[in-house]
């Protein structure tokens, strides 16, 4: 594990691996295993390793966890990993992992609901849990997973389904483009020289490439079946595709008003309207689109959440600087309208201004964000926008008014080059899709070993006492044990506790050493049937001696 947390799964790997070999019934060896896999990118060959881990310890909550975690990233095996992150729950409801787990599942799958509750439900069990706080902050921002569109519970590979919707993309950007590159090229020709009717016979001829176009994109589509609810997943596509097909109508209409009869001035609006279409739409629906996730979720929770864990959390420092950069495109759009509106009809309602930066202030203030010197200036730009217009709008002073309305403008210059410097340079961007989810190891909680004080007094035991719990209460037991080399306990037990152990399958085991009356062994753990048998995975292990005569009685 160590050489893991230094950043060496290939080292930790191998090491995992001697230790299999030395001893094939150590779980955890199988565990790390795994883990080192994942960290290396193997998915497939980690599944192996963790399902192994479970068969030698299927009372494990934190091999039921590592599981689950591979298996999230199988096609076809969602559900299951759902399975084991409840069994672990099941197994371990004092711990937060099964319920990070839990959170997790519903996070990749879209489910922000259901992420709140399991990430609250951790916190209340753990209150310092950094995974919890990040994730929880993303489920409250309403986070767009990397595959949207992709359902992790469809028993197809994501990269099918991906290649699907590249398909779909690549067709609504091409039809776009050269609409819109047509629509333009035309109206040119027409307005500035004499090839009008030739502009036009081109416009038809690019109506009729996009015919081969779309076949060929219809057909590296391939998954079809699969296609109507991607777009109920992924909205967002679902709008290009329905605006590329809205330009394409409009076009072609376009053409046909353009090349009928001498129209009345009454259809030239729609002739305009047709042409706007064609070409602004494009623009429009990026724009719809900023200004629908910088409106998305609450953020002021969220920053709440990932500025208590950023100190020690990387993710959660990446996090809280993007939840501000979305806090300032709120105010900014709240700013425009705005003063807008106030210079349109009645200045000093610019007097409102000053409030509109309150929570964007606040939010940077409690968050104590250091290290981005572009989101400090574009915030004290917007903060002397708002007071310069307020004071524009009170005292009828125009200077204030171009200091404000400028100091808004520098601000949106400052994120343009922000995001300029992020992209050319291939980091975190001040926009949603660089929200990062946090994802730190899961399963790695060492065993609990049966020593060998405990091993040899479940083997030469005359007694053994199983105690369980069904709906009258804590229940005793007597049974017959024995100790496998993995270090787990099988029981033979009477008939009655099988049912309530199948529902609450925690459970305690008393001995007491025969070869020496005072010493007994306790074993805390979870109890699943095996044939005709029951297997019980230690949690806790106690030993000690009884006390003396004089306290015995008592």
């Amino acid at each position: 594990m160590a050489r893991l947390n230094a950043g060496r799964p290939d080292s930790a790997l191998d090491a995992a691996r001697l230790a299999a070999d030395l001893d094939p019934s150590a779980e955890w060896a199988y565990r790390l295993m795994s883990l080192a896999h994942e960290r290396l990118g193997r998915d497939a060959d980690a599944v192996p390793a963790a399902e192994r881990a479970v068969e030698l310890a299927r009372g494990s909550w934190p091999a039921r966890l590592r599981l689950a975690s591979v298996l999230r990233r199988v096609p076809g095996r969602w559900g299951d990993a759902v399975q084991h992150a409840a069994l672990a729950g099941k197994f371990a409801p004092e711990e937060a992992g099964p319920e990070v787990m839990l959170g997790d599942l519903a996070l990749l799958r879209g489910d922000h609901a259901a992420a709140e509750r399991s990430y609250r439900a951790a916190l209340a069990t753990e209150p310092g849990h950094p995974q919890a706080h990040v994730n929880l902050g993303l489920s409250l921002l309403r986070w767009d997973r990397p595959r949207p569109h992709h359902d992790p519970a469809w028993p197809v590979n994501p990269r099918d389904t991906s290649r699907a919707r590249r398909a779909l993309e690549v067709w609504s950007r091409q039809a776009r483009l050269l609409v819109a590159v047509a629509t333009v090229a035309i109206a040119a020709a027409a307005l500035l020289t004499d090839w009008g009717a030739q502009a036009e016979l081109a416009g038809f001829a690019v109506l009729a490439a996009l015919a081969p176009l779309t076949v060929r994109q219809a057909r590296r589509v391939g998954l079809w079946r699969y296609v109507r609810p991607m777009l109920r997943l992924d909205p967002w596509l679902g709008a290009h595709l329905v605006s590329a097909a809205v330009s394409v109508a409009a076009f072609a209409a376009w053409l046909l008003l353009a090349a009928g009869p001498v129209l009345p001035p009454a259809f030239d609006p729609v002739w305009a309207g047709l042409a706007g279409i064609a070409v602004l739409g494009w623009p429009a629906l990026a724009g719809v689109r900023a200004l629908a996730e910088a409106w998305r979720g609450r953020p002021l929770r969220a920053l709440a959440e990932s500025a208590r864990v950023q100190d020690s959390e990387r993710t959660a420092r990446r996090n809280t600087g993007v939840t501000l950069w979305i806090l300032l495109g709120r105010t900014w759009t709240v700013l425009v309208p705005l003063l807008g509106g106030a210079l349109a009809v009645e200045p000093r309602a610019a007097l409102a201004a000053v409030a509109v930066p309150y929570p964007m202030v606040r939010g940077y203030l409690r968050a104590r964000h250091r290290g981005d010197g572009w989101l400090l200036a574009a915030t004290a730009l917007v903060v002397l926008c708002a007071v310069a217009s307020a004071a524009g709008g009170l005292f009828g002073s125009a200077w204030a008014w171009r200091t404000g309305l400028g100091a808004l403008g520098v601000a949106m210059a400052v994120f343009l080059a922000r995001a300029a410097r992020a992209w050319w340079r291939g980091g975190a961007g001040p926009w949603r899709s660089s929200l990062l989810m946090c994802d730190l190891p899961i399963g790695a909680e060492p065993s609990v070993p049966l020593g060998p004080e405990a091993r040899r007094t479940f083997s030469y035991a005359r007694g053994i006492v199983l105690s369980y719990a069904d709906s009258l209460g804590p229940r005793v037991a007597g049974a017959v044990a024995s100790v496998t080399s993995s270090g787990e306990l099988r029981l033979i037990a009477e008939t009655e506790a099988w049912d309530a152990i199948e529902a609450d399958p925690r459970v305690a085991v008393f001995a007491t050493d025969p070869s020496q009356r005072r010493f007994w062994v306790e074993v805390r753990g979870i109890a699943q049937a095996d044939s005709d048998v029951l297997r019980i995975t230690p949690k806790q292990v106690f030993l000690g001696e009884y006390p003396g005569r004089h306290q015995r009685r008592a």
